[in-house]
């Protein structure tokens, strides 16, 4: 099988950034898991102080399985926590369950950049499962036009991710304020919180570098930016 040297060039170092990223979100979310906060808060807790706080009353708080699988549903609007953050009483764990609420307080306010993230999420998926292969095929068989079509499907997922890290930076910004605000972390308790948020923003860039550093080989590697075919 023929490996390209230019693909490993070009994904390399945002594959590394990626494993860094994701290795510094477990870390964090492991270490701070077993730091109790002093409110006595679970997830859980925390989540519905905020969402009270805010005057939400039409979301629900439920379940989600998996490892940091927590996540907010515009559309059933359901906020979903993963069993290690709903019923902890840990910062790591008011933090992820914070930032959720957060997005929740995004809809319910009607930010711009969630509603834009919303409106992408099909393009996005299309875009996904077709772009990669279009602008492998289009570079198998030496077509500039196949690859250009397989980068205009695949920036939409570039572009969705791009529109997600102000929605993630806001709900983490929203989260690190509201703790306080509501009592639940101590403002020395936050700086812990506060690392586990940072980290797991750092993933978001993470995908966007991934994204752009593959839609870049291929333009490259297509001719269609300045490079060449061998």
């Amino acid at each position: 099988m023929y490996f390209d040297p230019m693909y490993f060039l070009f994904l390399a170092p945002a594959f590394i950034f990626s494993l860094w990223a994701s290795w510094r979100t477990k870390a964090n979310f492991k270490k701070y898991s077993k730091v109790p906060v002093s409110s006595g808060m679970s997830g859980a807790d925390a989540a519905q102080r905020i969402l009270d706080g805010a005057g939400i009353r039409d979301v629900s708080i439920g379940r989600s399985r998996g490892l940091l699988s927590d996540h907010y549903n515009p559309v059933k609007k359901n906020l979903a926590l993963s069993d290690g953050v709903f019923d902890s009483r840990s910062l790591a764990a008011v933090g992820i369950a914070a930032h959720e609420a957060g997005h929740a307080i995004q809809h319910a306010k009607g930010y711009g950049p969630l509603k834009l993230r919303s409106t992408l999420v099909p393009t996005a998926s299309i875009g996904s499962n077709l772009g990669y292969i279009v602008m492998l095929m289009g570079l198998f068989l030496a077509s500039q036009n196949m690859v250009m079509v397989g980068a205009v499907l695949f920036s939409a997922v570039l572009l969705f991710q791009i529109v997600t890290l102000p929605v993630e930076f806001d709900a983490s910004n929203r989260a690190k304020a509201l703790v306080v605000d509501q009592g639940i972390v101590g403002i020395d308790e936050r700086r812990g919180m506060d690392k586990v948020l940072n980290a797991a923003a750092m993933t978001y860039v993470a995908a966007v570098a991934s994204s752009l550093a593959t839609l870049l080989y291929f333009l490259v590697r297509s001719g269609l930016l300045g490079g060449r075919r061998d």
